[in-house]
């Protein structure tokens, strides 16, 4: 028997996969490019993580250290904030014009990999993609380079190149080893190319608690919702829900929201208890893609008022 479901990265690809063919069989929730998702899960857990995680496996100093992050989504922002805080030298590498332009206005220096991949320190990925960092790269960096991912599962960075007779793998203690050349060169790998953040690091549970209220929030949406709402295709979250899991966390702060009065509701055309931003407006990248980032996407572009497909 069929069910609804709720989909997280990269799981959502998928399911955008078989709605798009026509075979996907029940209603599903994409709750990977909900806002409290997207802002807390990926910007602020992992702003803290990324250093978390690099202190534990390698004790490496910051300070100084040339850096390069491969994506500025909403990961590569915090990873990139965090290191330039710590006084870290950041370069910046992206696909996306409006990403990288954010970058160049954040005070990063955007470059192509390979125009900096023999003198950085540090190179992490960032992007939801597959082969960023590919052998070549791994070939041309620097002794002592740590490689490590924050982005997608363990496809970013080309591991499976690195697994032939002429390497040789040092394992230097759990999720560190050192992959050495024939010339005596070795980089740091970290976690074997999986999610640094999840292997060498610890998720702090007030970000889980805001994950797992999104996807609980969801659940109850499709489970509970009229029959004809939601058809077998992928949503986004509403809204409102969006909205209401924020608010339930803002106690923590002892935060106080101000309320609109009943003039300044009826002159911006809302209710004073939101939602706040309709539907399609996204403080967050585009469904779909963990490479850029929108501030407007208006379903007007596509047609589509009820759910947003990926490319």
């Amino acid at each position: 028997m069929c069910s609804a479901k709720v989909a997280v990265f990269p799981f959502f690809r998928r399911l955008y996969q078989l709605s798009k063919a026509g075979r996907l069989c029940v209603p599903a929730m994409n709750v990977n490019d909900s806002i409290t998702k997207q802002k807390f899960d990926n910007l602020y857990c992992c702003r803290e993580s990324i250093l978390d995680g690099l202190k534990r496996s390698t004790d490496v100093m910051f300070g100084g250290k040339q850096v390069v992050v491969c994506g500025y989504g909403e990961v590569g922002k915090g990873c990139s904030a965090a290191l330039k805080a710590m006084g870290s030298v950041v370069y910046v590498t992206e696909v996306d014009p409006i990403c990288a332009l954010q970058a160049c206005m954040d005070g990063f220096r955007l470059v192509k990999l390979n125009e900096v991949i023999r003198q950085v320190d540090l190179v992490i990925t960032c992007t939801g993609n597959k082969n960023v960092v590919a052998r070549e790269y791994l070939d041309r960096m620097k002794n002592g380079c740590i490689v490590c991912n924050m982005g997608h599962s363990n496809t970013e960075i080309d591991v499976v190149s690195l697994r032939t007779p002429e390497l040789t793998w040092e394992k230097v203690r759990s999720q560190v080893d050192h992959v050495i050349w024939p010339d005596g060169k070795r980089i740091i790998l970290l976690a074997e190319g999986r999610l640094l953040n999840l292997s060498c690091s610890t998720v702090p549970t007030f970000v889980l608690s805001i994950t797992a209220t999104t996807q609980a929030l969801a659940l109850i949406e499709l489970y509970n919702a009229p029959e004809g709402r939601y058809k077998q295709d992928v949503y986004l979250l509403p809204k409102k829900m969006d909205e209401f899991v924020a608010s339930l966390h803002l106690p923590t702060f002892d935060a106080h929201l101000t309320e609109l009065t009943d003039e300044q509701g009826k002159y911006l055309g809302l209710s004073k208890t939101g939602p706040f931003k309709p539907n399609y407006y996204r403080r967050t990248r585009r469904p779909g893609s963990d490479l850029c980032l929108w501030g407007n996407y208006s379903p007007a572009l596509t047609g589509n008022t009820t759910t947003m497909m990926s490319d």
